[in-house]
């Protein structure tokens, strides 16, 4: 089960899962031709390159030696071509990686983002948004270098190494068996190191995430952070969180440079025994020109292997982002459309609960057996204690989650077999967190139907009596306002998430607490355009002033997992029942009732 402190760390797989390796060279694989391009250009480039050493052997043990003017110029000549080629042609490289490392971000983070429009309710219930967030922006921008910088280099630094040995032995054979000796040595302790070196860096993403998280968390409560005078406290904590990423990150830094030190200490270990046997031990001695360019080559050989540590550092990293990216990607949508899924027809509202048992957590059960039906243009007010499973009803018929046991019906439509697109389409919902995007107020009433015209959204507003305090503001419904709706007060974000309620026209019309937010004078104001929204709906509202719902058709008291009244507010008030005591516990100052309420 997914963790939902900041402070938690995720647990991964071990080890490394090779199939999400193959899932994400999917994206490299769209832009092989590139790939191949930059690879054939860093090929032929390096190839010219090595031939520079050559040139200068001849020049030092031929043509200077012979006073060869001529030679020597065209050996001058041909070695600044090999050094222009090579730059010229790694440039174009670095050019086309560029590109394709920007199109694999792209791509990547278009496909989780994307992917993280369909995951369900429970996915963020069980995650902080930071740890999410990090994903999306910090860990593919490391993957994607990986993907293609790191793979390309990889390759070419192979190329490399291979092409460098064979010009080795066609100066000197033993001394390239020198050169080359000490590469085992390598590559048995990469491997030795390489668990440790990957468990670091897993710790190193999860303190990462661990910081994202505790940082968004303690910006988006920043008020209430200073309402209880908390700035101290949540120092403590930020220090904690911090220093827990820097130790992990200085233990992996310290595994990695192992490598690297490792890599470099034996390569000049090998370069000098080059110079020591070339000059010492070889009978005859080999001359000044063979061990230039030995030593040269030498130089060359180690330094690929040197980037090939490197960037198997760089690998153990991005791997580690690499399977929290994927991580998130792999995660089921869950609420999806069935393979045979058809387009929910125009409704009329009706909607029937057949036997609905639900629980979001298993052995958890929220209804139990509930059954109801709600005709079209019926207005169900749906009240009971915290808890009960007020939200959760309207959700299933929103289908927010799949149902366990029983049916929900709209029109004799399962919502288990229609697209969400065609059944949300036609439902209007009003949650009781009313979300304000970052654009102007126009946009954010539009944007539950978005080829709206100006008029039309200006008579939205006023149907809901907005428009009074959005035309006192200095630019009207072109105002912009700041994320989450800063600057608005609750009661305005609310008529404003109405309004965008009301212009979707919806056939279905769901109103989870609606009006908690709203002052009295303005209730009433609102109640009329709530009376104006329900006609010819089928309406669900959800709400604690029960003086909201009086005129509704029907009332049902939910608890217990069940619907335990039914009926008018007169026929419940009447009854002396659940309702009445509830309603009495809110308008009496009996407090015995008050008691048996709550009881």
């Amino acid at each position: 089960m997914a963790r939902n402190r900041f402070d938690q760390d995720e647990e991964l797989e071990s080890p490394f899962n090779f199939e999400n390796l193959k899932k994400v060279m999917v994206y490299v694989a769209r832009y092989k031709w590139w790939m191949i391009m930059a690879l054939a250009l860093s090929a032929v480039g390096s190839v010219v390159g090595l031939t520079g050493p050559m040139l200068i052997q001849q020049a030092m043990d031929i043509a200077i030696p012979d006073k060869n003017v001529q030679l020597l110029l065209r050996l001058t000549g041909l070695l600044t071509v090999t050094i222009l080629v090579n730059i010229g042609f790694n440039a174009i490289r670095t050019v086309i990686v560029a590109k394709v490392g920007q199109n694999i971000v792209y791509d990547l983070r278009k496909d989780l983002f994307d992917h993280l429009q369909d995951l369900p309710f429970s996915y963020y219930d069980n995650r902080p948004h930071g740890k999410i967030l990090v994903r999306v922006v910090h860990y593919v921008n490391s993957v994607s270098d990986a993907l293609s910088n790191g793979i390309l280099n990889f390759i070419i630094e192979i190329i490399n190494i291979v092409f460098i040995i064979v010009f080795m032995i066609q100066v000197s054979p033993p001394l390239a068996g020198i050169t080359v000796a000490g590469l085992p040595v390598v590559a048995f302790f990469i491997c030795l190191i390489k668990p440790r070196q990957r468990r670091a860096w897993q710790a190193v993403s999860n303190k990462n995430s661990n910081v994202n998280a505790f940082a968004q968390e303690s910006i988006e409560g920043a008020r209430v952070t200073q309402a209880f005078d908390r700035q101290e406290e949540n120092l403590k904590i930020f220090d904690r969180v911090m220093g827990e990423r820097r130790k992990a990150w200085m233990g992996a830094i310290y595994i990695s440079n192992t490598v690297w030190f490792t890599t470099e200490t034996v390569s000049q270990i090998v370069f000098s025994l080059v110079y020591i046997a070339g000059a010492y031990w070889f009978n005859p001695m080999a001359s000044f020109g063979v061990l230039l360019a030995m030593g040269t080559y030498a130089s060359r050989f180690w330094q690929p292997i040197i980037n090939l540590a490197n960037l198997y550092n760089t690998f153990i990293n991005a791997i580690a982002y690499l399977e929290r990216v994927l991580e998130t990607i792999n995660e089921p949508a869950v609420i999806e459309d069935k393979p045979d899924a058809y387009e929910l027809p125009a409704i009329t509202g009706k909607v029937e609960f057949d036997h609905v048992t639900f629980g979001y957590e298993p052995g958890q059960t929220i209804l139990n057996d509930v059954s109801f039906t709600a005709n079209p243009g019926e207005s169900i007010a749906i009240v009971g204690p915290t808890g009960a499973g007020k939200t959760t009803i309207v959700n299933l018929i929103s289908r927010f989650y799949n149902i366990e046991q029983g049916k929900v019906l709209i029109d004799g439509h399962s919502v288990m077999d229609v697209t969400l697109h065609s059944l949300r389409s036609q439902m209007g919902i009003m949650l009781q967190d009313s979300f304000i995007f970052s654009g102007t107020i126009a946009d954010n009433i539009r944007y539950g139907r978005l080829d709206a015209t100006d008029a039309e959204v200006r008579e939205a507003a006023k149907i809901l009596h907005a428009d009074e305090f959005i035309n006192a503001m200095t630019f009207g419904f072109d105002t912009e306002v700041k994320e989450r709706g800063g600057g608005l007060s609750q009661g305005q974000k609310q008529l404003i998430a109405f309004a965008r309620t009301l212009l979707a026209d919806p056939k279905i019309l769901v109103l989870d607490e609606a009006t908690s937010s709203i002052d009295t004078a303005t209730e009433q104001l609102v109640q009329e355009g709530i009376n104006t929204l329900m006609q010819g709906r089928t309406s669900f509202i959800i709400a604690h002033r029960l003086s909201t719902i009086k005129s509704c058709t029907r009332i049902m008291y939910v608890a217990q997992g069940k619907i335990l009244e039914s009926g008018s507010h007169d026929e419940l008030m009447a009854r002396k029942g659940h309702y009445y005591k509830l309603y009495m516990a809110q308008y009496d100052t009996n407090p015995q009732e008050v008691k048996e309420s709550v009881i």
